[in-house]
């Protein structure tokens, strides 16, 4: 139970941090490619959604995979993008004025965000990994 609620509550911060990341890429704006969009609609916004519905369910061990897999994608997604390649979408490349400031911090939250799901989500699987022995 534990689990799917902590899962769940890092999905949501997930979610609504890269929502507003999305909002300031919009309006600057910084274009992605089709397949940087794809990624960003398939990894990094459903399937963490996914994931934390089956944290709910007898499947919570999927889930639990989902969310490290999709977190973990993310995190990778966002220090390559941001902090690796020199493109529009690198945080030195965007100015902390209007828009670029809401693209700064979120780009940094995300970090923090993705990598405290990363340990949710292996914290999870070690717990289901030690229920499964006392069985």
């Amino acid at each position: 139970m534990k689990i799917a609620q902590y899962g769940t509550t890092i999905v949501v911060i997930h979610t609504l941090t890269n929502g507003l990341h999305g909002l300031a890429h919009v309006e600057i704006p910084v274009a992605l490619s089709l397949l940087q969009s794809s990624f960003v609609i398939f990894v990094i916004f459903l399937t963490p959604i996914v994931a934390a519905v089956l944290l709910w369910t007898q499947f919570y061990r999927l889930g639990s995979w989902l969310l490290l897999f999709s977190m973990a994608g993310s995190l990778l997604f966002a220090i390559y993008n941001h902090l690796i390649v020199i493109s529009p979408d690198h945080v030195s490349q965007v100015s902390f004025a209007g828009w670029g400031l809401l693209f700064q911090v979120t780009a940094i939250l995300i970090l923090i965000v993705d990598g405290l799901g990363c340990w949710i989500s292996g914290w999870a699987l070690k717990g289901t990994r030690q229920q499964q022995k006392v069985i």
